[in-house]
Parts: C-alpha cells; sequence; structure tokens
C-alpha cells in the first residue's frame, strides 16, 4: 500500500471544469478502499482512540450479517454480479475478453470469493525479501498469518494461530459432496499423499481446502475485522465513493478527490494508504499523475512523478478445466459447496515449490443444464507478468487488462503438465465411474504438447 510525500516533479491532472468542494476537517489517516487489505489496516489503525481514520469504499456497506445480502453470505459459491465491478481482462495476445471479478462492497474480494484460505509457501515470502523487502520475509509474516486466523482445526500448531478473526475451517469427509470424495480416492490411486492441512508449510498431497468460513457464512475483513471496529467514535466508514484521485499540494500527497452520487469532493487527511487493490490502485496512482510518462500523456494527464512500474509486473495464477458430462446429474446441485478439496504439489523440475494446484469443482460454473463438473489445473506461481493500462482518464472507466498467460516457455510447459496430470483424475476411479464422457478437452483432438 503506497504512503505519499516523496519528492518528485511538480504537475496537476488536467480536470474537465467540475465544481470541486473541499470538506472541512482532517483526517490522521484515510484508507482508499475496504477490502482484503484496507477494511484490515482501517480497524487496527483505528485501535488507537487519539487517530481518527476514514475508510472509503467505492461499493455498498452492511453493517451486520442480519442485513447482508445472501450472495454475500453464501461461501458455497462466489457472488458473481451483484456487488463485482464489471472489469475484463485479456488472458493471452490473441485471446478473447473474459470477465475479472472483483468485489466492490466492504470486505472487497474477500467478500464475494470462495473463501480458500491457502497461504504461499515459505520460500515465496524469503524471494520478496530477498528482492529487497525485508519485513515480507517467511520469520516476520509468520506472526501475522498467526495472529489473523482462529484455525479451528489446527489451532494448536505453531505455525497457526487459534484466536484471531478470521475463522478458518476445513471439511470433513462426511460432508464432502460425492465429487469431491472421488477425486480424493482417485488422488490416492494416483499415488499422491494425503495433506489433511494445505497450509503445513513442509506439507504437500491432497486433501481438505482450508476457507475462511463458519458453516455457510463468508468470514470477510468486513466481518472479522471492521465489525468489532464499528463501535469506535474514531473510525468512519464512507460506503458508496469512488476515489478519483490523490490530491497533491506541490509534491505532497494532502487528500483524496470523490465522487459520491455524482457529487465531487476533496477529503484531507494527514495520512493518505492507497489500498484499492492490484486493478484500482494502480489506476489511481496513474490519474493523480503517478506513472509511465507515456501512458499518462497519451491520456492528457500531466506528470507529477515518472514511474514506469505503476501498471507492469500484474502477477496472477492461470488455470485450465478438464469438463465432464455427470453419469447421474442428480447428484450436482448448484447449492452444494462448489470447491472443498485440493491438491499441491510441485512440477517436474520446478524452481518453485508446490507451484502446481489440482482442484475439483462439484459442478461446472459455466451456464446451461447442471449436467458437468470440472476437475482444475492451476499454475500457482509463474514467471511471466501482465499489465494494466487505462482506457482513459475517466475514473468510471474500467482499465486494461492484458494477463499475458503462458508467454513464458516454464509457464507454458508446467500448465500442460499440469492439465495432464487433472485428464489422469478424470480415467482413475472411483472418480471415472461418474463421468458419461470427457467434453473438454475434446478427447478426439491430438492433445500433443503443442496442441
Amino acid at each position: 500500500m503506497p504512503r505519499f510525500g516523496s519528492p518528485g516533479a511538480r504537475g496537476r491532472r488536467k480536470f474537465p471544469a467540475t465544481e470541486v468542494v473541499t470538506v472541512e476537517g482532517e483526517f490522521d489517516v484515510l484508507v482508499v478502499g475496504a477490502g482484503s487489505a484496507g477494511a484490515v489496516i482501517a480497524a487496527r489503525a483505528s485501535e488507537d482512540p487519539r487517530r481518527s481514520v476514514l475508510l472509503l469504499e467505492a461499493g455498498p456497506d452492511y453493517p451486520d450479517t442480519a442485513g447482508t445480502p445472501f450472495d454475500l453470505v453464501n461461501s458455497h459459491n462466489n457472488s458473481y454480479a451483484d456487488h463485482d465491478w464489471g472489469f475484463s481482462y485479456q488472458a493471452t495476445a490473441a485471446g478473447r475478453s473474459a470477465p475479472f471479478p472483483r468485489g466492490r462492497v466492504t470486505g472487497g474480494s474477500s467478500a464475494v470469493n470462495t473463501t480458500i484460505a491457502l497461504r504461499g509457501m515459505p520460500e515465496d515470502y524469503d524471494a520478496w525479501a530477498a528482492a529487497g523487502n525485508p519485513e515480507w520475509a517467511w520469520e516476520r509474516v509468520l506472526p501475522a498469518f498467526k495472529r489473523l486466523e482462529r484455525d479451528l482445526d489446527f489451532g494448536d500448531r505453531p505455525y497457526h494461530g487459534d484466536a484471531g478473526p478470521i475463522t478458518i475451517q476445513r471439511y470433513r469427509t462426511a460432508e464432502l459432496t460425492q465429487v469431491h470424495q472421488a477425486w480424493l480416492e482417485a488422488s490416492d490411486a494416483l499415488g499422491y499423499p494425503r495433506c489433511e492441512d494445505a497450509n503445513d508449510p513442509a506439507g504437500w498431497g491432497s486433501g481438505p481446502h482450508p476457507m475462511n468460513k463458519i458453516g455457510r457464512l463468508r468470514i470477510s475483513t468486513a466481518i472479522g475485522y471492521l465489525s468489532a471496529a464499528r463501535a469506535r467514535p474514531n473510525l468512519r466508514i464512507r460506503p458508496n465513493t469512488l476515489t478519483r484521485r490523490v490530491v497533491f499540494e506541490g509534491t505532497r500527497a494532502v487528500g483524496v478527490e470523490v465522487e459520491t452520487d455524482g457529487n465531487i469532493e476533496v477529503l484531507r487527511a494527514r495520512t493518505i494508504i492507497l489500498s484499492a487493490g492490484a486493478l484500482q490502485s494502480p489506476a489511481i496512482l496513474m490519474r493523480s499523475g503517478i506513472g509511465p510518462r507515456d501512458e499518462l500523456e497519451r491520456h492528457g494527464i500531466e506528470l507529477l512523478r515518472d514511474i514506469q512500474g505503476v501498471g507492469t509486473r500484474l502477477s496472477d495464477h492461470p488455470a485450465l478445466a478438464v469438463v465432464c458430462r455427470a453419469k447421474d446429474p442428480s447428484l450436482l446441485d448448484a447449492d452444494q459447496p462448489i470447491v472443498q478439496t485440493i491438491l499441491r504439489y510441485t512440477a517436474p523440475g520446478s524452481a518453485f515449490r508446490n507451484d502446481l494446484q489440482i482442484e475439483a469443482f462439484s459442478f461446472s460454473p459455466r451456464g446451461g443444464p447442471l449436467t458437468n463438473f470440472a476437475i482444475a489445473a492451476v499454475l500457482e506461481q509463474v514467471h511471466g507478468t501482465g499489465t494494466l493500462r487505462l482506457a482513459s482518464a475517466d475514473p468510471h472507466a474500467p482499465p486494461v487488462v492484458e494477463q499475458r498467460f503462458c508467454e513464458d516457455e516454464r509457464d507454458r510447459s508446467r500448465l500442460v503438465a499440469c492439465l495432464r496430470d487433472t485428464i489422469a483424475f478424470v480415467k482413475t476411479k472411483p472418480l471415472s465411474d461418474m463421468v458419461v464422457e470427457q467434453t473438454f478437452p475434446d478427447p478426439r483432438r491430438a492433445l500433443s504438447d503443442e496442441s
């Protein structure tokens, strides 16, 4: 989360003639974005009663679970439409555009996602430390991981917590859908070890997903962190407020320009924390005059600081799904939990441990009659990265996201290997007994590595 105020070239954004009102008063801390990080930051910052904190959110806010819409409560599946930004992305240079779900609500994407509470590998964090970010070393982040979680299954382990605001638990065998039970047995038959805790730093294999939920209730950061903080008089949560840009006086950030119901105003603060997510944070930076010179000039945005890295190195995880038509469609129910289990393992010759995942889906999330289920092949650690650009200077315009998946041969070969391993599940009992046919990829096609 960038904190502004460093020296740089002076300049101002060219805006259309719009009346902008500066709100009187100044907050100690202003947090842009009430998502997975922003809600936590605001809650922690407001623990000091002497510090005034304002938390901004572009989407709605639901102060209690009783008034929270079902799509946000329902951890059995993602919320796809009602609280979504409506963004899209292009997976490859030649690929078509696809939806890019992002949560527009307090809690952000933690309020709309599949509630998978999966940690990275210790080596991932140590690599960030070695790259110049010592606070991200595994030994430094582990205490935070322990502090945030209430692990109902393994809270007594030295690498877990048992009293944090985010409840984490795993499905018992009897709670698994028949697809997931059969998938786990097929994993056993294929020789993968069982791993009852996918967040064991030394573990690998197949087992239940750690998930941030209590029963059906999704424990987002809005529930886990903001619920207890809302009673504090020094914390103000302002929903339905779009952040247009950061406002500077000379080279010092002094506030943010926001829009609520068409009204534009400036909110001032001593410290501004931009925590608007991997897509919106760079977009806000660029609209504020901070980013690549050519990109800003293309949209008529005057440069405050030429920083070429803004909008680059977008890192995400590409996936492919093997789709199967079920022999008995009555076993499939869209009200079932869509994801319950996971296999974490390492690609042959990979530089990254546990860089591959295979996950079963209780039913295929695609539209149409409920006749299919799917097994996903996922590349979790990538060499290649994508980019984010502005479509225009309009704060309402979605960013242009190009993932550029698998342009790096090291990524492509590992995802191909993972897809082959995933197809093996469909051919292995007892999962194979549930399949009438594999509908994707088409088994009639020659599936060479190149194809």
